[in-house]
């Protein structure tokens, strides 16, 4: 003889509280997203609520913070215990767990409704707020002033429901406003005695403006009349004032080009300068130099000749150059001074050479040829 053993498929037992479960019975569906996965096996009545034992195949899965609800498809159709939402990750229901009441929901009944309706009416009706018709006159009067004005209502009541619409989308934002508002005011907290100095300094500034408003006044009515003169003077002056900034321009313009000229300038000058100064004799009248060992040859005409030509005086007129070297070849030279005691010999008028004094040296300046 043989025996053949089947078990039942494992289970998941549940228990959940409902405040009542009109229409549910044990046998009665529970479903997750409308598709039956078990049945309700025992209703317990305990006081205030009801006790619902409900069971479902394991291979199911239900989230574990899962909600129960009471689901009524027609009016006279039996009901069925809808667990949602979907199960999508996370932990799972397992067996004796609990929904407590507040994650269950029930529908409301059809007699509950007429009740509700019912006990309005009596409380609007004669017997109630309108028993000296104060309800029918509120009505009258409300349809007189709301008369010709149900668009505008209409409007009205659309464009709240957008505001709040627009609020309740942005209230992420709002939120992070008001939090950033209040570590602003936090910081303020924290900074008082800072703040409170700020405010202090800054009612004596206003205190010292409003004490000198008058001169504040006057000032600002001369600098008006100043504006308004100037205005009229470069109305005025216009074309002198272009004139005068396009050559400012050049002018720019060649320092920009010759900075690295001016800056060496500017190095080299405070020398050349003290050196100047140092090189003059008061008691002969004379500059003490060297003369350039590059130069030693050169002559005084050549060097006035150079000179007049960076002056522009002479620039491109060769023959007036000639001239100025016959000038100065035509004067007699100086004898040459001692080379042991310096003197130079006189003539017998007792001046320096029997031609003259002409120095062709200028002074010094220049080594006289030999």
């Amino acid at each position: 003889m043989a025996f053949a053993h089947f078990s039942e498929s494992p289970v998941v037992r549940v228990t959940a509280y409902f405040p009542r479960t009109v229409g549910i019975y044990p046998g009665s569906d529970v479903r997750v997203l409308g598709v039956r996965i078990g049945e309700v096996k025992t209703i317990t009545p305990q006081g205030g609520r009801v006790r619902v034992e409900l069971e479902y195949a394991a291979e199911y899965k239900v989230p574990a913070d899962a909600k129960a609800a009471i689901i009524n498809s027609s009016v006279v159709s039996d009901r069925y215990l809808q667990l949602l939402p979907a199960y999508r990750s996370g932990p799972a229901m397992k067996s004796d767990d609990v929904i407590p009441e507040r994650r269950t929901a029930v529908p409301v009944e059809l007699d509950r409704v007429f009740d509700s309706l019912r006990t309005a009416g009596e409380a609007l009706g004669p017997r109630g707020a309108n028993k000296d018709g104060s309800l029918s006159r509120l009505l009258a009067v409300g349809a007189d002033n709301l008369q010709g004005q149900g668009g505008k209502l209409h409007r009205t009541v659309e464009d709240l429901s957008q505001a709040v619409t627009t609020l309740s989308g942005g209230r992420k934002d709002l939120f992070g406003t008001v939090e950033n508002l209040q570590e602003f005011t936090a910081v303020l907290a924290a900074d008082d005695s800072s703040v409170r100095g700020f405010n202090h300094s800054l009612a004596k500034v206003a205190d010292q403006l409003a004490g000198e408003r008058k001169d504040l006044a006057a000032a600002i009515k001369h600098l008006a009349a100043a504006l308004a003169d100037v205005t009229e003077f470069v109305k005025n002056n216009k074309k002198a004032l272009t004139a005068n900034v396009k050559g400012l321009s050049k002018v720019t313009s060649v320092l920009v080009t010759q900075r690295a000229a001016l800056e060496e300038l500017l190095e080299v000058a405070p020398a050349g300068l003290s050196n100047l100064q140092n090189a003059y004799n008061p008691e002969s009248g004379t500059l003490d130099t060297r003369n350039n060992a590059e130069q030693l040859h050169q002559d005084p005409a050549s060097l006035l000749c150079s000179l007049l030509k960076t002056t522009g005086e002479t620039a491109g007129k060769t023959a007036d150059c000639r001239d100025l070297k016959k000038l100065f070849d035509s004067l007699p030279e100086l004898p040459e001074a001692d080379a042991v005691t310096g003197a130079v010999p006189t003539g017998s008028n007792g001046s320096a050479g029997s031609a003259g004094s002409t120095d062709k040296t200028l002074g010094g300046i220049l080594e006289a040829r030999t």
